[in-house]
C-alpha cells in the first residue's frame, strides 16, 4: 500500500488545482447541508411550540386551526374531564382560542399575513414556555395585544408601545413574549372575545387543554373522539405543530436536495478532471511506483485515496461554511396556515456528518475512473513518458 503521506504531499505539490477542486466540492456540500439545516429549522421552530402535556382540540377532519371550529359549549364540557390539570387558582387549564389571519403593513407598500391568536388567561398558564420579555399581558375584554419576539420590527408599528390597525379597530401593543424560538414567536396574541367580535366569529377555532400528565394523553384523546356530544378530535400539541411543519419542510428539503444533486454532478466532474490531470502529469511517477514493486491495486487505491481526501476536505469546508448560517433568520409563507413564519438554520451532528460523507462520496466517485486509468498503465510506457 502506498503511504498516506505520499498522497498528502502529492496534493500539496499541486496546490492550485487541489484548492479549486476542494472549493467546488465545498460549495456543493454547503448547499446540501444548508438545505437540510433549513428544513430542520422549520421543523424545530414549529415543533418546539408544543408541550407533551397539552392537547389541541380541533373539529374532526380539520388540518389546522384556520379551518377548524369548536363551539363554546364544547370547551366548557372539555373543562370537566378528569384528566384536566388545574391552575394556581384551582380553575381547569382549558382555553378556547381563535386563530385568524391579519394583514400587517410592511415596507414598500407590501403586507404580510400574520397569525393572530385570540387567547384566554389560561392560554398563558398552560404554556409555560411562553414568557413575557417586556411589557405585560393583555387585559381581558380589551383590544390590547402582545407580540411574538419574531414579529418585533416586522411592521412599522409592531413594537412595544405601538398601535396596530386591523378589522377597522386599533390594537395597542402592551407586551412582547418569547416561546423558545417556536412558532408562537411569529404570532400576535389578543383577547379571544374581543378578536371574535372584531371578525364576527362567535365560535373558537380550537381549544387548548393541559392535562395533569403527558401519560394521560392517549386516554384523553380516545374519550374526546368517542364522545357523542361533539365531533372533535384531540392531538398532542407537539404532534399538531409537527404536522403544520411537514408540508413546508418537505418542499424545501426535496427542492434543495434536487438542486444539490444537480450541482453534485458538476462537482464530481470537477474532481474527475482534477484527478485525470494529476494522473497525466504523474505518469512517470506512477510507473516508478510500479517498478519498485507496488501492485496495480496499490496504485489504484493511492489515486482513490487522494480523491477521497479531496472530497473529505470539501465536505468539511462546506459543513463549516453552513454552520455560519445558524445566526441567519428568514421569514417565509407556511403552506399549511398561509401565514408567515420566522425560523433559522438549525444544524445537528447528523447533518454535519452527512455533509462530510456527501463530500467524501463525491470525491470517491470522481476518482474511480482516473484511478482505473492509473492502474492500467504499462510500466515501460509510463517510464518512457
Amino acid at each position: 500500500m502506498v503511504p498516506l503521506y505520499y498522497n498528502a504531499r502529492s496534493l500539496w505539490a499541486r496546490r492550485l488545482s487541489t484548492s479549486l477542486t476542494v472549493l467546488g466540492l465545498g460549495l456543493v456540500v454547503f448547499v446540501f447541508s444548508a438545505v437540510l439545516m433549513l428544513a430542520n429549522g422549520i421543523e424545530s421552530a414549529l415543533a418546539s411550540g408544543g408541550d407533551p402535556a397539552n392537547a389541541v382540540i380541533l373539529r374532526k377532519g380539520a388540518t389546522s386551526e384556520l379551518v377548524s371550529g369548536v363551539e363554546r359549549d364544547a370547551v366548557r364540557i372539555l373543562a370537566t374531564d378528569r384528566a384536566v390539570a388545574s391552575g394556581p387558582d384551582g380553575a381547569p387549564l382549558v382555553a378556547g382560542e381563535l386563530v385568524v389571519l391579519v394583514a400587517l403593513p410592511r415596507g414598500g407598500g407590501q403586507a404580510m399575513n400574520t397569525t393572530t391568536r385570540g387567547v384566554e388567561p389560561e392560554s398563558f398558564t398552560a404554556r409555560p414556555e411562553v414568557r413575557l420579555v417586556s411589557g405585560r399581558k393583555p387585559r381581558p375584554g380589551t383590544n390590547e395585544v402582545v407580540l411574538g419576539k419574531a414579529l418585533v420590527g416586522s411592521s412599522p408599528d409592531a413594537t412595544l408601545g405601538g398601535e396596530l390597525r386591523f378589522a377597522q379597530q386599533r390594537w395597542p401593543v402592551v407586551g412582547v413574549f418569547e416561546a423558545r424560538a417556536g412558532a408562537f414567536e411569529s404570532e400576535l396574541w389578543a383577547d379571544a372575545t374581543r378578536l371574535g367580535g372584531a371578525f364576527s366569529r362567535p365560535a373558537y377555532s380550537s381549544a387548548l387543554v393541559r392535562l395533569g400528565s403527558a401519560a394521560a394523553m392517549a386516554d384523553f384523546v380516545k374519550r374526546v373522539e368517542e364522545d357523542p356530544r361533539f365531533t372533535l378530535e384531540a392531538k398532542p400539541e407537539p404532534t399538531y405543530w409537527a404536522d403544520q411543519a411537514s408540508g413546508l419542510a418537505t418542499f424545501i428539503r426535496v427542492l434543495g436536495l434536487f438542486v444539490s444533486l444537480v450541482f453534485s454532478v458538476g462537482a464530481v466532474l470537477g474532481a474527475m478532471i482534477t484527478m485525470y490531470s494529476q494522473v497525466a502529469t504523474r505518469i512517470a511517477e506512477l510507473g516508478m511506483l510500479r517498478a519498485v514493486g507496488f501492485r496495480r491495486r496499490s496504485v489504484l487505491a493511492s489515486v482513490v485515496v487522494e480523491s477521497v481526501m479531496l472530497g473529505a476536505a470539501g465536505g468539511i469546508l462546506g459543513a463549516l461554511g453552513a454552520l455560519t448560517t445558524r445566526w441567519i433568520h428568514v421569514r417565509t409563507l407556511n403552506f399549511q396556515t398561509f401565514s408567515e413564519v420566522t425560523f433559522g438554520f438549525t444544524p445537528t451532528p447528523a447533518i454535519l456528518l452527512g455533509a462530510v460523507l456527501f463530500g467524501t462520496v463525491m470525491g470517491l466517485i470522481g476518482g474511480l475512473l482516473p484511478a482505473l486509468r492509473a492502474a492500467r498503465l504499462s510500466i515501460l510506457d509510463a517510464l518512457r513518458a
